[in-house]
């Protein structure tokens, strides 16, 4: 049976939320090192399930996919040391360039992400040029019932105020040219991540993200 999300892991977090500083965490390390087994065992019976039709996140490494939980501090107001949330790229984050999926656990505010997140200029531009010539595939997959049931609309927090350099300002895809970022987000319930058909079901709504990632790559291929 797959690895299932403990609720002592959540539990932890909870804790760390309200004691969110290193005489609390030094003293609870087991909780950590537990709650961070339980995730990775939970991560790797994922990306085997996601393996069964994205051949590529066999070769995930989830320790690595899974992010430190010490912040850095040098340039946030915010001195907090720890981060109160678990958070894995399995191909996705910032400064790749590539589209990849991403895993976001946090009590209350958990989160699944796929796309392209912050790609940089070049990367940028030959995604849009792709969304610009083959504008009715990309909309054929956003207009997919399944993928629009999970996903309404790409993502819109960062986008320009005009087209962007090099595309006509009547471009029938301009407020998608717009778009400096592409990517799509499923907010996940408590008990969406503490259900054991959790590794299962999760699995399935990032198989609704591949089309799209698949675009997103080809444009860089």
């Amino acid at each position: 049976m797959p690895a299932k999300l403990a609720p002592d892991t959540f539990s932890f977090l909870k804790k760390l939320t309200r004691n969110n500083n290193r005489e609390w965490f030094n003293d609870h390390k087991d909780l950590y090192t537990q709650s961070r087994e339980n995730i990775i065992e939970f991560l790797e019976d994922l990306v085997m399930e996601m393996a069964l039709f994205d051949e590529e996140q066999a070769k995930t490494d989830v320790k690595k996919a899974l992010f430190r939980i010490y912040r850095d501090t040098r340039f946030s107001k915010d001195k907090s040391p720890y981060k109160t949330n678990f958070g894995a790229s399995m191909g996705m984050g910032k400064g790749n360039q590539k589209a990849g999926y991403y895993l976001h656990i946090a009590p209350g505010k958990s989160f699944m992400a796929g796309g392209i997140y912050m790609p940089d200029a070049g990367v940028l531009k030959l995604i849009r040029k792709e969304i610009s010539l083959y504008s009715d595939e990309f909309l054929t997959i956003l207009n997919n019932p399944d993928f629009k049931k999970h996903f309404p609309e790409l993502d819109q927090e960062s986008k320009l105020v005009k087209v962007p350099q090099g595309f006509e300002k009547d471009d029938p895809m301009a407020e998608f040219l717009k778009l400096k970022n592409f990517i799509v987000v499923y907010d996940l319930k408590d008990e969406e991540l503490l259900n054991v058909e959790s590794v299962k079901n999760l699995a399935g709504i990032y198989k609704t993200m591949k089309p799209l990632n698949d675009f997103l790559n080809a444009a860089l291929s």
